[in-house]
């Protein structure tokens, strides 16, 4: 009995020893797959944190430019309206000087636009009222130096500031409000130049 308690001894032995390597490479194999699943995960957070930030980055950058331009949209929005201002400061400027200066620049004015044609010139009620003796004559006197004749209607235009002038039915439009309108890009193009440089 005793050598089949040996013999039985001895295959426990060697099934315990097959089992215990079995259990170990089977524990190896458990290991590096559990490795290799934190591997994994490890990569797939890194990925994950990596396009977080890059989407942050991007939105911050989206926020940056949108607040960049709403700036930049204010800035000219501000500058606009200093140059709108300011062109309406000389506009009432242009209208309240003294009777002597306005139609000094009345008679700059009646310069450079009167034609080598026969013609009338209209003023405003006020312009009509306030009129210097003797500048019927000196309306006359820059028409002829133009090789042209303007006589002046005593009729009321609807204008604050400058005058008219009609050519065979065709009017040319004189008054300051008008002409600042027809420069308002290129006066405002000065202004800016001059505020903004």
């Amino acid at each position: 009995m005793a050598g089949l308690d040996k013999i039985m001894s001895q295959i426990l032995e060697e099934a315990n020893g097959e089992a215990s390597e079995i259990i170990n490479k089977a524990q190896e194999e458990a290991n590096a797959i559990l490795a290799k699943a934190d591997a994994e995960c490890k990569k797939m957070e890194d990925e994950s944190v990596e396009k977080e930030k890059a989407r942050q980055l991007a939105h911050e950058e989206r926020l940056k430019s949108s607040s960049q331009l709403k700036k930049r949209q204010a800035v000219l929005l501000a500058k606009q309206q200093i140059i709108s201002d300011m062109l309406e400061r000389a506009y009432e400027a242009l209208l309240q000087q003294d009777t002597e200066s306005y139609f000094v620049l009345i008679k700059k004015m009646l310069e450079k636009f009167t034609l080598a044609k026969a013609g009338q010139i209209y003023f405003s009620d006020k312009d009509l009222k306030r009129m210097p003796s003797g500048f019927e004559a000196e309306i006359e006197k820059i028409a002829s130096e133009k090789d042209g004749s303007l006589t002046l209607v005593k009729e009321a235009k609807a204008i604050d500031g400058g005058f008219i002038l009609v050519y065979g039915g065709i009017e040319e439009n004189c008054s300051f409000k008008a002409l600042l309108n027809e420069k308002k890009e290129e006066l405002a193009d000065k202004v800016q130049r001059l505020l903004f440089a």
